[in-house]
């Protein structure tokens, strides 16, 4: 599982920093994170196959996090795509989305299946082979969603010398690695535990923006590897986030804690600052493992907090 940053800035673009998008790689299948102006231009710059991109998760309805999904379609049209993008978005959007393709003439060759995002609680909203996917609700000035992405438990590995010793043969490992016992040819049953350990721990990689801080949300990111969270202005603007709907540093580190994650990224930063590690180090005074989300990075979520 790892992550790469397209865009980190707040509403308002800056020379270096893109609005918001991220695309999650999880066993190769690719996931679209908001879609700001420019995210198409980011992903031909850092080479992420367009084909690849077939689950898009809108957070919610405001610019920096969705103008440019239209030009993405329509790139998507122009490149032949026939097979279907899911799109995961507020309920409202449907008919919005709908129009502005009417209004522009956008005949698309493929089907959206739109995934409506509404209520106060979480909701699994994908569940497949590797991944599944929970939206939660933020607290912002329109309705707003995070996501967590959970990694299912992988088989579990093989001890070469055991295959030797109980004589197994090639079509049986499947069947082992996913937990089955072994009858030799004797009859003896060989425990699992006697020929596997365990696979690696499954990776989780959280998604909140934009939001002020509220009580639940920790409960809601619990445990992640990874959370990557807005933190759009500093600490002694917090009277104008929360006017906003947005978070500080501290109130991003704060949710961090709380949640017992292991490492915090921060981004959705606002354009008055050219230099964001001032609003790393603000963080790290509550939750030392803070990084700042940089336009273009890829990170691992498997070595969260050694970046």
């Amino acid at each position: 599982m790892n992550l790469t940053i397209l865009g980190t800035s707040s509403a308002l673009p800056t020379s270096e920093r893109f609005p918001s998008a991220h695309v999650l790689n999880v066993h190769e299948r690719l996931f679209l994170i908001d879609c700001g102006e420019g995210t198409q231009m980011q992903l031909r710059r850092h080479r992420i196959r367009f084909g690849k991109i077939n689950h898009i998760f809108i957070s919610h309805l405001h610019g920096d996090h969705v103008f440019g999904l239209y030009g993405l379609l329509s790139t998507f049209n122009l490149m032949g795509r026939t097979s279907p993008v899911h799109l995961h978005a507020p309920e409202n959007y449907r008919e919005m989305l709908l129009s502005h393709l009417s209004d522009f003439d956008i005949r698309l060759n493929f089907d959206i299946d739109f995934n409506p995002l509404s209520g106060k609680d979480p909701v699994k909203i994908l569940d497949d082979k590797y991944v599944t996917v929970t939206s939660f609700p933020l607290e912002h000035r329109v309705p707003s969603f995070g996501f967590i992405f959970r990694e299912k438990p992988g088989d579990r590995n093989m001890i070469k010398e055991a295959i030797g010793k109980y004589g197994i043969p090639t079509i049986r490992i499947p069947a082992i690695k996913k937990g089955s016992d072994f009858t030799t040819p004797e009859g003896r049953i060989i425990k699992n535990e006697e020929m596997t350990i365990p696979g690696p721990e499954p990776l989780s990689y959280a998604y909140c923006s934009d939001t002020k801080p509220f009580r639940r949300l920790p409960s809601f990111v619990k445990g992640a590897d990874v959370l990557y969270h807005e933190a759009t202005f500093s600490e002694e603007l917090e009277d104008l986030a929360l006017t906003t709907g947005h978070s500080t540093t501290a109130g991003a580190a704060a949710t961090a804690s709380k949640a017992g994650v292991k490492a915090l990224l921060i981004g959705h930063f606002s354009a008055r600052y050219k230099d964001v590690e001032p609003l790393v180090e603000e963080a790290r005074k509550t939750f030392p493992a803070t990084f700042p989300a940089i336009d273009g990075k890829t990170y691992d979520i498997a070595s969260a907090g050694e970046w």
